[in-house]
């Protein structure tokens, strides 16, 4: 992004459209997507909500207070960014059981 930001100094549009002074239109980037998925040998149907859907999810497993994620999206109601918080397997896999901090093992004393 820096290397991008360097060479073409965008001023009103990260990414300018094809008419010059314009934005990128919504089709264009779907677009975009398709032909990356392609290139890329992903097979999975993948949108720009996808994409969206990801980065939110990234957010709230990197520890994204949901305030700051209903900001970044642009939800006006928190119950639109409570449903990015589904439950992922990575979660599920921090979680330690009490038993855990026991330290039981089999045949053991404890």
């Amino acid at each position: 992004m820096k290397a991008y930001w360097r060479q073409y100094k965008p001023q009103k549009w990260l990414f300018d459209g094809a008419k010059e002074g314009r934005y990128l239109t919504t089709r264009t980037v779907e677009k975009i997507l398709e032909n990356a998925s392609k290139k890329a040998g992903i097979r999975k149907d993948a949108s720009v909500h996808t994409l969206r859907h990801s980065f939110a999810t990234h957010l709230l497993e990197g520890g994204t207070d949901l305030r700051f994620m209903q900001e970044l999206l642009g939800h006006k109601d928190s119950k639109t960014t409570e449903i990015y918080t589904h439950v992922s397997s990575k979660s599920l896999g921090k979680i330690k059981s009490p038993l855990d901090i026991l330290n039981l093992k089999p045949g053991g004393d404890k």
